[in-house]
């Protein structure tokens, strides 16, 4: 199963700066082993505020007592708190590796059908939505695609030039007149496996 683990770190006023630098050494390094074990698969940096630290991690477990074990046993954890999304496949997730150009986007969607639509209209937009996700995918914009907990919910991991070509592309979706879209722009992480496994 895969989470998106939203990791927030605090470090204790009066730290010693070699302790926070030899913490953060640590991290990357068990970074690598989690990736190379297969838990840690992808980390970014969403926008911070100043003095923020804050990463997201895609994570791989059985379940979540599994992740709690993985967590724990990083560096950076005795600073940490976690927040953590259970992700549930989706049936049109390309599975796509990440993309070598361009920026990387996370989208949460919520879908809210207007109340009287035909079952049929319906059926053809998820359908059309269906097709114009794996042309998205061909394209290499679309690389994963994931169920939310809750209602009519979705995350995707996204690939675009800039913001305005994602905002257009989420625009292209058959079913963007009933989504809400939530979008994140991420910047690369030093430790992201994408970019440190080959």
């Amino acid at each position: 199963m895969e989470y998106l683990v939203t990791m927030t770190t605090h470090v204790p006023d009066g730290t010693p700066d070699q302790a926070v630098d030899d913490v953060r050494a640590r991290e990357a390094a068990h970074s690598r082993e989690l990736a190379a074990a297969g838990h840690l698969l992808r980390l970014w940096r969403p926008p911070l505020r100043p003095g923020e630290w804050r990463s997201l991690g895609l994570f791989a477990a059985a379940d979540g007592g599994q992740l709690e074990e993985v967590l724990a046993t990083m560096p950076l954890r005795v600073w940490r708190t976690d927040e953590v999304t259970p992700l549930a496949p989706h049936p049109t997730d390309p599975a796509l590796p990440a993309g070598n150009a361009g920026t990387e986007f996370l989208t949460t969607f919520i879908i809210s059908v207007p109340e009287g639509t035909p079952a049929q209209a319906v059926d053809d937009t998820e359908a059309r939505e269906a097709r114009r996700a794996k042309e998205l995918a061909g394209q290499g914009h679309l690389l994963r695609l994931w169920r939310l907990p809750g209602r009519s919910r979705a995350l995707g991991l996204w690939n675009a030039g800039n913001p305005a070509e994602m905002q257009a592309i989420l625009k292209s979706l058959p079913m963007d007149p009933w989504m809400t879209v939530e979008t994140t722009q991420l910047s690369r992480h030093p430790s992201d496996p994408a970019t440190i496994i080959p």
